[in-house]
């Protein structure tokens, strides 16, 4: 990776912007020995962020398939309940014990 001089940096800025991308990094150092890194900053995507479906289909016609799906008793494995968890060895489940009034 070759590093530029504050000079040449300065002079070939837009360069340096371009080389920055293709190599993701570019290195300057000045004078009195500092080195700087240049980097592109990459946008970052959201993972729900995903395109739109097109289809002519309505709002209630997707609701009453969601009804006539879950009235004919299709699973639905996303939203089912986890399994109980077990008690671990040695531990007993909290009783409420009856106080006596006196």
């Amino acid at each position: 990776m070759k590093t530029y001089t504050y000079t040449e940096a300065r002079q070939q800025l837009a360069g340096l912007l371009d080389e920055a991308s293709r190599k993701g990094e570019v290195r300057i150092r000045r004078r009195d020995g500092q080195l700087y890194a240049l980097q592109p900053i990459r946008p970052t995507k959201s993972p729900l962020d995903v395109p739109s479906v097109k289809t002519d289909i309505t709002l209630d016609e997707i609701l009453d398939f969601i009804r006539e799906g879950r009235e004919a008793g299709l699973p639905n494995t996303r939203l089912q309940p986890t399994k109980a968890r077990t008690q671990p060895k040695g531990r007993t489940k909290a009783t409420k014990v009856p106080r006596s009034r006196g």
